[in-house]
């Protein structure tokens, strides 16, 4: 119970923090907090949570929650290198965000004008999004988690070119991880657009456009699992509070049926809504966490997104798969 006091006054802490100044929180800039015409606060617009702030605190920032400017503006123009798609070398892998040399089966799939990722820290340059636990890393996962991860990436192995059933849900643009929920930023679609009405909260987001419509009152759940699992939200002051359960498993071990999930919504200034999630999978970590982060407002436009029309993707992955057996040539992942 102390430890999770401890959580919350740090969570509230740092929504402080996103506003410019106490007195203008949830407000239209004239010290009048935002309402829509039924009385609710208005979290409403469209946003953008793109972010160099990692997920998880850099091994180098251990100690440090937050950086100073002068490091801050350090780290971030080192990612912004470390990660430019027109500074790989597709032939040596170097340098080296996470993408494969040619040797090892990697392509360039996209160039740097197709990403979004963002280009700096979040204003109070957090070295994690994660703030809860204190150390800004995932919690441990449980015995039970690890040995399922592993029989998971083995049978990935073995078996990831066999048929479309054996593809990740973003292969056939179904989900992403992404738009969640929760919703977590990425390298590129990175926004999103809120909707009220005095009873619903719609979110529409850019990645696969995903419309999740959730009811603000205590109608009767669906008893199947969903693949955005089943969300149901009330307000609680000038926070939406949103509990999520009933999550169709994604084969991935993230998201699961064991899964519960409570996000939290507040307006702080016309520009920004405080986006603050906790996370509770007792069969996969050995504790909760908790990610905060800001929704900024944005003027560009949510675009239609077609991943790969007609499954053309998808039919390439399998065709060459198949192409390579008749060759007798070995597959790799």
């Amino acid at each position: 119970m102390r430890k999770r006091c401890l959580a919350a006054f740090a969570v509230s802490a740092l929504v402080l923090a996103f506003a410019a100044s106490p007195a203008l929180a949830q407000s239209d800039g004239g010290g009048m907090p935002m309402r829509t015409p039924d009385g609710h606060p208005d979290i409403s617009g469209t946003f953008t949570f793109r972010t160099l702030t990692p997920m998880q605190r850099p091994a180098q920032f251990a100690d440090r929650e937050t950086l100073d400017p002068e490091t801050a503006a350090a780290f971030e123009a080192s990612e912004r290198t470390r990660q430019n798609r027109d500074l790989f070398d597709p032939i040596e892998g170097a340098p080296n965000a996470g993408y494969a040399p040619r040797a090892a089966g990697g392509v360039l799939s996209y160039n740097e004008f197709w990403y979004e990722r963002g280009i700096e820290l979040t204003s109070d340059k957090r070295t994690s999004l994660i703030v809860d636990p204190p150390n800004g890393r995932y919690p441990a996962l449980t015995d039970a988690a690890r040995q399922a991860d592993a029989e998971r990436r083995a049978y990935r192995r073995e078996h990831m070119y066999d048929s479309y059933e054996n593809r990740s849900m973003g292969d056939r643009c179904i989900a992403f991880t992404k738009s969640g929920p929760p919703m977590r930023p990425g390298a590129y679609n990175n926004n999103l657009m809120i909707f009220q009405t005095a009873d619903h909260v719609a979110i529409l987001t850019e990645q696969a456009r995903q419309h999740r419509i959730i009811p603000l009152d205590d109608v009767e759940k669906p008893r199947l699992e969903q693949i955005a699992g089943v969300s149901r939200g009330r307000w609680e002051g000038e926070t939406l509070v949103v509990e999520t359960a009933q999550y169709r498993d994604w084969g991935n071990g993230t998201i699961g049926p064991s899964l519960r999930l409570v996000e939290r919504f507040t307006r702080l200034d016309p520009d920004t809504v405080a986006y603050e999630y906790t996370v509770t999978d007792p069969e996969r970590y050995t504790a909760p966490y908790t990610v905060m982060l800001p929704f900024r407002r944005t003027d560009g436009e949510i675009f239609e997104y077609a991943c790969h029309e007609g499954n053309i993707g998808l039919y390439g992955i399998l065709a060459g798969a198949r192409n390579l057996e008749s060759e007798g040539r070995e597959l790799r992942p």
